[in-house]
C-alpha cells in the first residue's frame, strides 16, 4: 500500500494510436479538413497549405487527433500551417464527426537554427480537480532536430505524465499543462532520450511572466 501522493494530477491519460501516418482515402479526407480550417487563415498566412506531414495519432476523450504541419504555399518567408484533425473511431474503423482546427506561424525550424526540438501545442481539454486545481489538457506534437532521439516524454516538475516512441522523427504527446492549486503552478517540458535512457533535450512549453 502507498500513502496519498501529494499532487494528484492526472498521468499517462491518453490511449496509444492504433493506425500508422495516415494514407490513401483516410489522408485525403483528412487533409480535406486540415485544408477547410486553414482558410480563414490564407489571406494573412500569404497562401494555402502545401504537402502536409502527419504526426502519430493518440486518442483522449473518446476522439482521435492527428496532429499535422503543412508549409504555406507563395508565402514571403517561411511559414507553415499547424493544428490537427480529430475524430470518433467507429467500430468499422470508419472516422466519423470529423473536426479540425489549424493556425499559421513564421516562426519556423528553418529561420531558428538554435532549436533542438520543434514543438507544437493546442488545448484540447481541461482537467479538474479538487477545490482551485486545474490544469489545460494539451495535443503536443514534434520533430527533433538533433541525432539519436528514441523517445519523448512529457514532464511536470521531474514528473513524467506522458511517453512515446519517437517514429519517422516525429512523436505526439497529450498530457495536463499549466496544472494550477498546488503550491507552485506546473508547466509541461518535454524531453529527448536515447534507445539507452541518456536525455539528449528538453524544451518548456510556456514560460510564466
Amino acid at each position: 500500500m502507498s500513502p496519498p501522493i501529494a499532487r494528484p494530477f492526472p498521468r499517462f491519460i491518453a490511449d496509444a494510436g492504433v493506425e500508422g501516418l495516415p494514407y490513401g482515402r483516410h489522408a485525403q479526407r483528412l487533409r480535406d479538413a486540415l485544408a477547410h480550417a486553414c482558410e480563414p487563415h490564407v489571406s494573412e498566412a500569404g497562401g494555402p497549405p502545401g504537402e502536409v506531414t502527419w504526426f502519430p495519432e493518440r486518442s483522449w476523450g473518446g476522439r482521435v487527433y492527428v496532429p499535422a504541419v503543412a508549409p504555406v504555399e507563395g508565402a514571403a518567408r517561411p511559414s507553415e500551417y499547424f493544428g490537427y484533425v480529430s475524430f470518433v473511431r467507429t467500430e468499422d474503423g470508419e472516422p466519423a464527426d470529423i473536426r479540425a482546427l489549424a493556425d499559421f506561424t513564421d516562426q519556423t525550424a528553418d529561420t531558428n537554427p538554435h532549436w533542438q526540438i520543434d514543438l507544437n501545442e493546442e488545448v484540447i481539454g481541461t482537467w479538474r480537480g479538487e477545490g482551485e486545481r486545474r490544469g489545460d489538457v494539451t495535443l503536443v506534437w514534434g520533430t527533433p532536430l538533433i541525432r539519436g532521439a528514441q523517445a519523448a516524454t512529457a514532464e511536470l516538475d521531474g514528473d513524467v505524465v506522458d511517453q512515446t516512441p519517437v517514429s519517422d522523427e516525429r512523436f505526439t504527446l497529450i498530457a495536463v499543462d499549466a496544472v494550477k492549486g498546488f503550491p507552485d503552478d506546473l508547466y509541461l517540458e518535454v524531453s529527448l532520450w536515447t534507445n539507452k535512457g541518456q536525455r539528449l533535450s528538453g524544451e518548456s512549453l510556456y514560460e510564466p511572466e
